[in-house]
């Protein structure tokens, strides 16, 4: 009983990422960032443009050879064509939903995104300090969340507070570290210090 409900359980994780992928390529085509609301989206997704789409052209070389290939064979052509159409979809939904689903600062959060399986509110209360750093390797550690683009991560943001992290297959993690990716790590860093250091109101005159 207990397999069939993790099994469900994950199906249904499954079935809600694809939906969330083929709402960002209609998001990205209608260039409507999701999440953003009043505050100011920090965009990743820039690094990793040339792999995605080169992917892309490479899984529609093998659908046109595989048609070529599977011409004689009615039924195997119609289900690798429809799994090759699927790939290419699924890889363009990818780059989508990191377009459409940025990292997002306001007044009170920075909201860590990559793409449609990782969303992270992290209070900046919480945020005891935000850095330069660059890395290209990465290696997994107890209570550190690495969000890379390109194998690669600018920006390391220290908390003061653990926050809770939900993976992908919804297992909790408590995370103490983030690393991330910016196509622009200043000016995420410079928005993200005056938003943290935000000057307390004037105490009231004495009567």
């Amino acid at each position: 009983m207990r397999v069939t409900y993790g099994l469900l359980r994950l199906l249904r994780r499954l079935l809600a990422h694809e939906l969330r992928l083929l709402a960002s390529l209609w998001r990205w085509v209608a260039r409507r960032p999701h999440g953003v609301g009043a505050g100011r989206g920090f965009g990743y997704a820039r690094g990793q443009a040339a792999t995605m789409f080169g992917l892309a052209f490479v899984c529609v070389v093998e659908t046109v050879g595989m048609s070529v290939l599977l011409r004689d064979w009615p039924l195997a052509h119609r289900i690798v064509l429809v799994l090759d159409v699927y790939t290419v979809v699924f890889l363009v939904g990818l780059y989508a939903a990191c377009v459409t689903r940025p990292h997002v600062l306001d007044s009170e959060t920075l909201r860590v995104r990559n793409g449609a399986h990782v969303d992270l509110r992290i209070p900046l209360s919480d945020i005891a300090s935000a850095r330069r750093e660059l890395r290209t390797t990465h290696e997994r550690a107890d209570g550190e969340l690495n969000l890379p683009v390109g194998a690669q991560t600018e920006v390391t943001l220290q908390l003061r507070t653990p926050v809770r992290h939900f993976t992908f297959l919804g297992r909790e993690r408590t995370v103490h570290r983030v690393r991330l990716h910016a196509d622009d790590p200043a000016e995420l860093l410079r928005s993200l210090t005056r938003a943290r250091t935000v000057p307390s109101p004037l105490p009231d005159r004495p009567a």
